[in-house]
């Protein structure tokens, strides 16, 4: 009448000796603007060295991850290039209010490739209809820039351009790309003689300089908001946005030219 249990627990103990696959590493998705990619890698590092929870990266244009999230991507963790892509996914729900924070800052430059001849470009609104002539300065070549109608990095370029008044004679010069990590390619690659860029993604590339800064008030501040899907259920994630407010993290951004839009919270 033992005989049945006796097997059981003699099983069990077989079994016992027998290696048991490992437990599924903790793990958050970050779907992330293009941008941030080298800053918010040497971050996720230091998050995972800290916490022992992995973070898996996916960059992209802002506009199109919303996109994506909004067709039911599985990510934790969405950052903005820009409020607009953010306010976005805060209409249709896609975030969870109450995390969101805005928690970089950057700025546009005016690139070329690091041999080229152009240097130290004023770029201003002049006298009357006289503006700032990026037209001119592309010769017979093209003007990257990031996709002006959706991408933000080409969305600030645009309003840039218009207030300096330059887009007129810009507009049919552009050589427009999926993102602003696309754009700085073009010139890196001399495909392009000049291209518009944040400042951060110039200062990772040795292939290009920065030959102008367009000014404060000719479009509007770049802050990179971040939050949380609000189809998430990872625990996680609340560690990782607290993280991204650390003044390691700060170090780390601050380190490829981010401004730290926020107090540090430790």
């Amino acid at each position: 009448m033992f005989a049945r249990p006796l097997a059981i627990l003699g099983l069990f103990g077989a079994l016992a000796g027998v290696p048991q696959p490992p437990a599924a590493e903790e793990a958050i998705t970050v779907f992330a603007a293009a941008s941030l990619k080298n800053a918010l890698d040497d971050t996720d590092a230091a998050f995972s060295k800290a916490m022992g929870i992995k973070v898996v990266a996916s960059y992209a244009a802002s506009s199109a991850l919303v996109k994506q999230i909004e067709q039911g991507a599985p990510a934790d963790v969405f950052i903005s290039a820009d409020l607009r892509w953010m306010d976005y996914a805060a209409e249709h729900k896609l975030i969870k209010p109450d995390s969101r924070v805005n928690l970089l800052g950057n700025r546009l430059v005016l690139i070329a490739p690091q041999d080229s001849k152009l240097d130290h470009v004023a770029i201003a609104k002049g006298p009357g209809d006289l503006g700032f002539d990026i037209a001119k300065l592309a010769g017979d070549g093209r003007i990257a820039v990031a996709d002006v109608k959706a991408v933000p990095a080409g969305l600030y370029a645009k309003t840039a351009l218009q207030t300096l008044g330059a887009w007129t004679a810009a507009e049919g010069k552009l050589a427009m790309a999926e993102n602003v990590r696309a754009t700085l390619a073009f010139v890196a690659r001399g495909e392009t003689p000049i291209g518009i860029v944040y400042e951060t993604d110039a200062k990772i590339e040795p292939k290009v300089k920065i030959v102008g800064v367009f000014p404060d008030g000719s479009y509007p501040p770049v802050i990179y908001p971040a939050a949380a899907t609000a189809a998430t259920t990872n625990p996680a994630v609340a560690r990782y946005l607290d993280f991204l407010r650390t003044s390691a993290a700060k170090v780390i951004f601050e380190k490829y030219g981010f401004s730290f839009l926020i107090r540090p919270v430790s």
